[in-house]
């Protein structure tokens, strides 16, 4: 591992994606941020966040155990459930849509992210590192 780490891949990797799911959470306003102690919301940053866990868990396809893929694929759906669910409640959707469908693809390619599943090979074998 590089530099002196205690911890295992599996501990960091927790770890990372625990952290991308709780700032998550923070943007979405469904968390109180722990800085400021107040609920805040930022639902570009929460778009941003959940499409690097989704990046993350594409790039992964192969490479995670069963309960692994089962979380990822679970939490991934709650988060772009919420984030949905937030965008619609927002009184300004209009300004957000824009810059989130500029940067994200349009409104119903949003909406279709909370649906989708992830795709899985056909063929092929399981990758190991």
């Amino acid at each position: 591992m590089p530099l002196e780490s205690n911890f295992t891949e599996q501990q960091l990797f927790d770890q990372l994606i625990s952290s991308l799911v709780h700032t998550t959470w923070v943007s979405l306003g469904k968390i109180k941020n722990p800085i400021t102690d107040k609920i805040e919301k930022d639902l570009h940053v929460a778009s941003v966040n959940i499409d690097m866990v989704d990046m993350l868990y594409k790039r992964m396809d192969g490479n995670l155990s069963e309960a692994e893929d089962k979380y990822m694929s679970q939490v991934l759906s709650e988060l772009k459930l919420n984030y949905i669910h937030e965008k619609s409640q927002t009184g300004d959707s209009h300004e957000e849509a824009s810059t989130d469908s500029a940067e994200n693809g349009s409104e119903s390619d949003i909406k279709s992210k909370g649906k989708s599943k992830k795709q899985k090979p056909t063929t092929g074998t399981k990758k190991k590192k």
